[in-house]
């Protein structure tokens, strides 16, 4: 199955997942523009909030265009240029939270490469709108299968490559990505890669998502739980300054 993105999708997607996030600024922007009738605003103290909230509603949609839809990160040219082997008897994993945007591509790509999928969603855990949303309108890749984010039912040492791809966010806990990335580890052959995908808890994407920031983890969190998990290393290259991808042997 060929998957297009269509022009903007990045952009569409985050105002549909998250409308009522976007329904609730537009009614506060309505709010405070007829509140100028009825409130004696000081000085330019209006426009200063006005500026703030139409920041706060149109920084995180420009920055998702460019990410998204201008970089052309969804053409993998990022996992091209890591030059992974693509061959008969090799294995990829990638792991969602239930959207999927990447396996069919990444698999176009390298299609010699047997390539299994895995959604971690948890409707008990993962009880964010964006998510439950997302989910219903998800590309399934054939063979999909429901696991839980600490148990991948795969034999130790059976998988080259394995990917998040702007998922493993979703596990909030600190102890629980440990206990997910010790399960990559064990699934991952000597010499294996894990592919990890993420916007950062940083100066950046502060600037870009202002409070919303605070739904990433820190470079300091991602490798801590790395190193807790018994992976030796790990290593960050940035794709814009919003986005990180980590790989680790």
């Amino acid at each position: 199955m060929e998957v297009k993105r269509h022009p903007f999708q990045g952009v569409w997607n985050i105002l549909r997942f998250n409308r009522h996030f976007y329904l609730g600024a537009c009614a506060l922007l309505f709010v405070l523009v007829g509140s100028r009738f009825f409130i004696g605003w000081s000085g330019g103290l209006f426009y200063v909030v006005l500026t703030a909230l139409l920041y706060g509603i149109f920084a995180p949609l420009l920055v998702s265009a460019y990410v998204y839809d201008l970089s052309g990160f969804y053409r993998l040219e990022w996992l091209r240029e890591m030059k992974l082997a693509d061959a008969e008897g090799k294995m990829a994993v990638n792991i969602h939270a239930g959207f999927d945007e990447t396996s069919f591509i990444m698999a176009e790509m390298m299609p010699k490469t047997a390539w299994q999928v895995f959604d971690f969603y948890d409707p008990k855990r993962h009880t964010e709108q964006a998510i439950v949303r997302a989910r219903k309108v998800s590309a399934v890749y054939p063979n999909t299968r429901a696991i839980s984010s600490t148990e991948i039912p795969l034999e130790d040492a059976s998988v080259d490559y394995l990917f998040f791809v702007f998922s493993l966010h979703e596990i909030r806990q600190h102890d629980e990505k440990v206990q997910c990335l010790k399960e990559c580890r064990r699934i991952l052959k000597p010499g294996g890669k894990i592919i990890l995908v993420e916007h950062m808890r940083d100066f950046p994407n502060f600037l870009a998502f202002s409070i919303g920031f605070m739904h990433f983890f820190s470079h300091k969190t991602w490798k801590k739980a790395f190193l807790e998990a018994g992976f030796t290393s790990i290593y960050e290259k940035k794709f814009t300054p919003f986005v990180s991808i980590f790989t680790a042997p």
